[in-house]
């Protein structure tokens, strides 16, 4: 740890307390060599490059303006302590980074569901819209019973399919972010996900048709 100050942006400097040298000519791989050398002023540096973009992500992930700057804070803390586990062999400095982000960030929205956290935050927001439409079915069904049949056609997907399904309908990434989330080459990602909607597709066709009989 360096510190009790926390990672904010701007001044990087006085947030790491460590005397930031501008080094524009060097790259993000360089940066990260340096701190596997045991130069913490690469971080601040590392910090202004990227913390606009993992904040970005966190924010999208977290829907949480709070829980986005802590989750920001904990992947820049956590690269200063792992800049040994770098490889540039298996990619560039702002890959490994971005999968930090994504994955800090699921984790955090992970734990933060399972203590319902959305589901107080958004009670109030939603109270009143939620028990009006409750009871106005859509094509007959209402809108707790669609949940129902659609988490139960994300079921009958392979694990990569209801996964890619769950990222892009759920937490709102684009594909090219969930490559990066799950280091999956893109066409891989996309395939997933054509795959995924073309059966959870047959699956509510298959309900309709049973529902109709």
């Amino acid at each position: 740890m360096m510190g009790n100050q926390s990672l904010a942006p701007g001044p990087a400097a006085s947030a790491f307390g460590v005397s930031i040298v501008r080094m524009p000519n060097l790259s993000d791989e360089d940066m990260m060599e340096r701190l596997r050398n045991g130069h913490p002023d690469a971080l601040p540096i590392l910090f202004d490059r990227f913390y606009r973009l993992v904040l970005r992500i966190a924010s999208r992930i977290l829907r949480d303006p709070g829980e986005a700057e802590d989750v920001m804070q904990e992947v820049f803390l956590e690269i200063f302590s792992k800049a040994a586990q770098f490889d540039p062999a298996k990619g560039s400095a702002k890959t490994w980074i971005l999968q930090y982000a994504y994955h800090r960030s699921l984790n955090r929205r992970q734990y933060l569901a399972l203590r319902n956290f959305y589901d107080r935050r958004q009670s109030g927001e939603h109270e009143f819209s939620e028990s009006r439409s409750l009871d106005l079915p859509w094509r007959g069904l209402t809108l707790q019973e669609w949940r129902r049949v659609i988490e139960q056609g994300l079921a009958t997907l392979n694990e990569k399919q209801r996964k890619t399904l769950e990222l892009v309908c759920f937490q709102g990434l684009l594909l090219s972010e969930i490559a990066v989330c799950t280091k999956e080459p893109l066409p891989n990602v996309r395939h997933h996900y054509y795959r995924g909607l073309e059966g959870l597709r047959k699956f509510l066709h298959a309900g309709a048709e049973g529902r109709q009989c």
